[in-house]
């Protein structure tokens, strides 16, 4: 994959869709230092989100944690103005996450379409040593219903939370419900973050 540094504006119809992604994160993330990693997938993925943009937030008012948030999946996979962008927090800084967000937008926009309570295989540790190989679709609990709501030209986009989660976690999600895994995720109290966390299931 080709990474670019985003300094001036993209010209293409879509870009203000990305843009007003851009706007609505930095103004929900005030205070926090924002960066704009412009995304090529590449011959045969270059289609399916032609204007990828990751937005790597680093920690500051609002958490301590460092958000990337997903800016371009609206504008490919958009229907009648309503569509889906995605955000995931780690603990650090790190191009791991940057290439995932981009492999989740990519799986979204190539055919899978992700939306709220779907699941995706990594095919790996979401980093190595963690027991987290999956991503769970879920409402962005550690941000809100202001990040989630995004408004833009012609309609709205919502955030939601790529949350790293086991295959048995997977697996009891399957079994008992959505609803039932975020229960012990509850009661655990995990840290969403910490890619060492124990499997709740």
């Amino acid at each position: 994959m080709i990474e670019v540094w985003h300094d001036r504006a993209v010209s293409d119809a879509k870009v203000p869709a990305a843009e007003s992604v851009e706007s609505h994160v930095r103004a929900y993330f005030e205070g926090h230092s924002v960066e704009v990693v412009v995304r090529d997938l590449g011959a045969g993925r270059r289609e399916a989100v032609p204007d990828l943009r990751i937005l790597v937030v680093s920690p500051g008012p609002r958490s301590d944690s460092w958000a990337y948030v997903t800016a371009g999946c609206w504008a490919a996979m958009e229907e009648e103005g309503h569509g889906l962008e995605f955000v995931m927090t780690a603990r650090c800084r790190d191009q791991r996450f940057i290439d995932l967000m981009a492999m989740i937008a990519y799986y979204h926009c190539g055919g899978h379409q992700l939306d709220l309570e779907h699941s995706m295989p990594i095919g790996e540790p979401w980093v190595p040593g963690s027991a987290c190989d999956h991503l769970l679709i879920s409402l962005p609990y550690l941000h809100g219903p202001d990040l989630e709501h995004c408004p833009l030209p012609g309609g709205h986009a919502r955030i939601l939370w790529a949350l790293p989660v086991t295959a048995a976690e997977i697996e009891f999600r399957r079994r008992e419900g959505h609803e039932a895994l975020e229960q012990l995720f509850d009661e655990a109290e995990i840290v969403p973050s910490d890619p060492f966390r124990a499997s709740v299931a």
